[in-house]
């Protein structure tokens, strides 16, 4: 029984440490676009982060562009039969200079390396070409003048005697050296992740973020939009366990949340048929004008609903 209450509250004290230095936004930025893969482009902590901007700070006016793209890597590489031989994986590189040319970003979030080691052992070829597809991206986005903030991969949650959880450990803490060696911006997701699926085991030992091992559920991408907006000094957010929490405390929350997702879920698919890419099946996004104009009729009902608060 010790044990059981030990572990709990060592874990919730390393979790809390990893606040004492954060980011915030610096004044200026307006434009925010968030770069992955199919995790990006699922979009659930994408829209957890625009709604509590559009509640918390209506002001800011923030424009946040989903640019997740799935399957896609920045390593280049791709298994021989991905998609059962359909399509190679995309990578990043064949979009990069026009999706920053056309979005012009005053900050990018990034996150890439659940596809990079592409589900196979750690092997070191693989894992160099990943640390220069993530220095090319880098110096792409600063190169422009803008600002790029890393995520760490999230976890895979896999079969138990699967070594695809320890690859992305060492993606993880590859990036978590940047920081001191490059003065780079990381936000870890993987280790808080990795302590929270620890702690829900102890009760549950079924417990998972992602049945499939790779893509998180609700509760995964919820907390990976609390480490980002705890990384950007956002600390009141500790407080909320899931987005029900966040929305009961603001009047036309449930309302407003709607307008959030229909906004994100019309801008990602325009943006990225606008931007152009190599990965078939994608949905055919509005015309950019089309869906600048059904964004700004939500904006106005969001607007309006924030009045009344």
């Amino acid at each position: 029984m010790r044990f059981r209450i030990i572990i709990p509250i060592m874990l919730i004290g390393a979790h809390l440490n990893l606040y004492s230095q954060t980011n915030p936004i610096q004044n200026g930025v307006k434009k925010i676009v968030f770069l992955g893969n199919s995790i990006t482009y699922s979009g659930a902590y994408i829209n957890y982060i625009d709604l509590y901007f559009s509640l918390s700070y209506p002001d800011k006016n923030y424009e946040i562009i989903n640019l997740g793209l799935p399957s896609e890597t920045v390593s280049g590489l791709s298994e021989t039969n991905h998609a059962n031989g359909a399509f190679p994986r995309p990578v990043l590189s064949e979009r990069l200079e026009r999706l920053l040319t056309k979005t012009q970003p005053d900050l990018v979030f990034a996150c890439y390396g659940m596809n990079d080691g592409i589900y196979l052992p750690l092997d070191d070829r693989r894992f160099k070409k990943f640390k220069i597809g993530v220095e090319q991206l880098h110096r792409a986005v600063k190169a422009i003048g803008s600002e790029i903030i890393h995520l760490t991969p999230p976890v895979y949650d896999g079969p138990k005697d699967n070594f695809y959880s320890e690859v992305l450990q060492i993606y993880s803490d590859w990036l978590l050296r940047k920081p001191s060696s490059s003065q780079w911006k990381v936000v870890d997701i993987h280790h808080p992740m990795k302590r929270e699926l620890e702690y829900q085991r102890l009760r549950n030992s079924n417990f998972t973020f992602a049945k499939d091992g790779v893509h998180p559920d609700e509760a995964g991408h919820f907390l990976i939009a609390k480490e980002i907006l705890l990384y950007l000094g956002i600390k009141e957010y500790q407080g909320f366990e899931n987005i029900d929490n966040f929305l009961s405390q603001h009047k036309n929350g449930e309302q407003i949340w709607r307008g959030v997702k229909e906004r994100q879920k019309i801008l990602k698919d325009a943006w990225l048929t606008e931007v152009g890419h190599q990965r078939p099946r994608m949905n055919q996004g509005l015309e950019m004008a089309e869906a600048q104009r059904k964004i700004s009729e939500i904006n106005l009902k969001i607007q309006k609903l924030l009045k009344d608060l």
